[in-house]
């Protein structure tokens, strides 16, 4: 089976909870069909770069797919028709990308500076 990397936008109306239950729902599609998802990230409510169909922000979602092409066509014509998405793209890879995505490592990072007191005084010397 061939391997994919999908990452779909949905509105930001709809709550979290709806996110994941449109998640598990897209899943139990793919497995349907033969598929299956080996990884799967809600990466939260982020703000859009320029609006799509009047949203400012939209939550994402990323699948790691091992799936046949016809499950992913499906699972791509049942996205069109649901009007809480606004974009998805899938991309063909070689191989899946194993632990957390650099999206989720960011996340990691902020957490991790905690107060920021390893920068120090960042005034210029007085002469």
């Amino acid at each position: 089976m061939a391997l994919y990397e999908h990452i779909y936008l949905a509105r930001q109306d709809v709550s979290a909870q709806q996110v994941e239950e449109l998640t598990s729902a897209l899943t139990s599609l793919l497995e349907e069909k033969g598929g299956k998802v080996t990884k799967n990230e809600y990466w939260g409510l982020k703000t859009l770069s320029y609006k799509i169909r009047k949203n400012r922000k939209a939550h994402y979602s990323l699948f790691n797919i091992d799936a046949p092409h016809e499950a992913v066509a499906e699972m791509e014509r049942q996205m069109r028709i649901n009007e809480d998405i606004l974009r998805f793209m899938t991309i063909r890879v070689d191989a899946l990308e194993e632990g957390p995505s650099v999206m989720m490592q960011k996340r990691d990072e902020r957490s991790d500076r905690g107060d920021r007191g390893d920068r120090g005084d960042r005034r210029p010397p007085r002469r």
